[in-house]
C-alpha cells in the first residue's frame, strides 16, 4: 500500500523546482508595491504558478474582475481534467473531505507522479506526495517578499522580467517539440499584438484582448490539428 513516507519522498524533488519559482512571484509582487504578504496568501490558497503571474499581470493591469476570473479560468482548466482522471485511480473509501483537501494541491507535477502509480491512490500518500511542494511553494513567495528589500536597486528591477520569463518556459519546450503547437503560440502572439496596437480594438481591456487572442488560437488549432481520440 501506498503510504504517507513514499509520497512525503517523491515529493522532494517538485518542492524544490517550485521554491525558485514562487520566490520570483514574490519578488515580482513587492517589486510592484503591491502589500506585503499577498504574494504569500496567493500562493498559499492558489497553488498555480501561470494562473498566479498571468492573474497578477492582469491585476498590475487594472483589469476588471470578470476578466480576471475568465482568463485564470481558462488557463486552470486543465486541473479539472487532472482531477477527473485522478479520481479513476485513487481508492473508493477515500471520504469526500479528503478528496476536496488533496485536490487543493493537484498540479501538473503532482499529477504526473500521482497518475504513473500502478496501486490505488490512498489519501495518506496523497497527502504525503503534496506536503512539501505547498510548503515549498508558499514559503518561496514568503522568501521572495521578506528578500526583496534586501537585493541592490539593480536587483529588484531586473526580477521585474519574472513574469515574462516564467511564460516563455511554459511555451517554449512543447513549441520546440510541436510545429502544430508553435503555429499556435505564434498566432496567439500575433492576434494579442494586434488587439494592443491597433486603435480600432482600443475599447477592450486587457484581460479580454488576452481572453480574445486565446480563445481564437485555440479554436484555429482544434480546427486545423484535431486529435484523434483511440476508442
Amino acid at each position: 500500500m501506498l503510504t504517507y513516507k513514499t509520497g512525503l519522498k517523491k515529493g522532494i524533488p517538485i518542492a524544490l523546482g517550485y521554491f525558485p519559482v514562487s520566490f520570483s512571484f514574490g519578488v515580482l509582487c513587492v517589486s510592484h508595491q503591491l502589500p506585503l504578504g499577498l504574494a504569500t496568501l496567493i500562493s498559499f490558497t492558489n497553488v498555480t504558478s501561470s494562473g498566479q503571474f498571468a492573474g497578477v499581470n492582469l491585476m498590475l493591469s487594472q483589469s476588471t474582475y470578470f476578466e480576471i476570473a475568465l482568463t485564470l479560468l481558462m488557463i486552470n482548466a486543465r486541473y479539472f481534467l487532472m482531477s477527473l482522471s485522478l479520481s479513476q485511480k485513487i481508492e473508493e473509501k477515500m471520504t469526500t473531505l479528503q478528496r476536496l483537501l488533496i485536490s487543493f494541491v493537484v498540479t501538473d507535477e503532482t499529477f504526473a507522479i500521482a497518475s504513473l502509480e500502478s496501486q490505488p491512490l490512498t489519501f495518506s500518500y496523497m497527502a504525503g506526495l503534496m506536503t512539501l511542494p505547498f510548503l515549498g511553494w508558499g514559503l518561496g513567495s514568503l522568501c521572495g517578499e521578506l528578500i526583496m528589500d534586501l537585493l541592490p536597486a539593480s536587483v529588484q528591477g531586473a526580477m521585474g522580467i519574472a513574469l515574462y520569463g516564467m511564460f516563455l518556459a511554459l511555451i517554449v519546450p512543447p513549441s520546440r517539440k510541436s510545429k502544430e503547437v508553435a503555429i499556435v503560440v505564434v498566432l496567439s502572439v500575433a492576434l494579442h499584438c494586434l488587439l494592443h496596437y491597433v486603435p480600432l480594438f482600443a475599447f477592450m481591456g486587457d484581460g479580454f484582448k488576452l481572453i480574445t487572442s486565446i480563445l481564437i488560437s485555440a479554436a484555429v488549432g482544434a480546427k486545423l490539428y484535431p486529435k484523434e481520440e483511440n476508442v
